[in-house]
């Protein structure tokens, strides 16, 4: 889809399309050469997120910021089943086709859980982590807002008809409002722009599992259990501690699960962390790939 022009000016990459089994196409960036940032988003987000991180490291690494099936600038298909161990599944697909090795991966929100995920599957394909605001594990934290997302019927009209979701998080998610140009929240809006194009928004929503007998519950426990095996693994958890959805109980949870990982804690920053200080965990996040360079 064309991006409208301001839009455009925030997001200057080129595309590039992986095909899935099921013959969808996965959309992705990919920008500058050396090792690789592997940029995984949640919900609901897009690679867009992730533009700072792409302009700031393309130069020295090779940054790929991929959109999941269903958001983006992926394709959009309605009769998909939009759960975690699919969106996992699509992540190996590409790392595969690309051919990616010593990956770094960067995940927010339900990018955590993909992105750990795929990493338990091929582990001997990641070699650091840097995750914001997210999770990658059982919880039974859900905010208020979200679980009145996810009543039926009222949830799916809330979330595909009024697009409340993705409107609200542009004010709710962040907490430096100045940084919400016109040309940011239509970023974040574009590609989510009908009741079809919303259609991961809303099942990413209702994918949540907080009990043993939803579908992804497995397929968690799974993640869950995938994480030991990168405990002497590098890792920089970066935190804005503001986050309502995400919110420090995760990242204590994380620190208890990884005790040698770095944190840097952002006490004005909320969940869109990425939006609300680029300038200070680019900085740590560039010192984090030095001190932890590759061999």
């Amino acid at each position: 889809m064309p991006l409208p022009p301001a839009v455009a000016a925030e997001y200057p990459f080129e595309s590039h399309f992986v095909e899935l089994a099921s013959g969808h196409r996965l959309h992705y960036v990919d920008e500058g050469s050396g090792d690789v940032l592997l940029c995984v988003h949640g919900n609901p987000t897009w690679s867009f997120a992730w533009r700072s991180v792409v302009r700031e490291f393309s130069s020295t690494h090779r940054v790929i910021a991929i959109d999941h099936l269903g958001c983006g600038l992926s394709d959009k298909p309605q009769d998909y089943n939009y759960c975690l161990a699919n969106h996992i599944a699509n992540l190996q697909t590409l790392i595969e086709k690309l051919d990616l090795r010593n990956i770094t991966l960067l995940a927010h929100d339900w990018g955590g859980a993909i992105g750990m995920g795929t990493a338990g599957r091929m582990p001997e394909r990641f070699a650091r982590f840097v995750l914001f605001n997210t999770g990658a594990f059982r919880s039974k934290l859900i905010p208020l807002r979200i679980a009145v997302c996810r009543i039926p019927f009222f949830g799916t009209f809330v979330l595909r008809g009024l697009n409340a979701f993705s409107r609200a998080a542009l004010t709710m998610a962040v907490e430096k409002h100045e940084r919400m140009t016109p040309a940011v929240k239509a970023g974040y809006l574009a590609p989510y722009d009908s009741w079809a194009n919303r259609v991961a928004v809303n099942r990413f929503v209702k994918d949540i599992p907080l009990k043993e007998s939803h579908p992804s519950w497995s397929t968690l426990v799974d993640v869950e259990t995938g994480l030991e095996q990168f405990q002497q693994h590098p890792m920089l958890l970066v935190w804005g501690e503001k986050d309502w959805c995400f919110t420090t109980a995760f990242l204590d949870e994380f620190e208890r699960r990884f005790p040698q990982a770095e944190t840097l804690r952002i006490p004005d920053a909320g969940h869109y962390v990425f939006e609300d200080a680029p300038e200070v965990f680019l900085p740590k996040v560039r010192e984090f790939l030095s001190e932890h360079a590759l061999a």
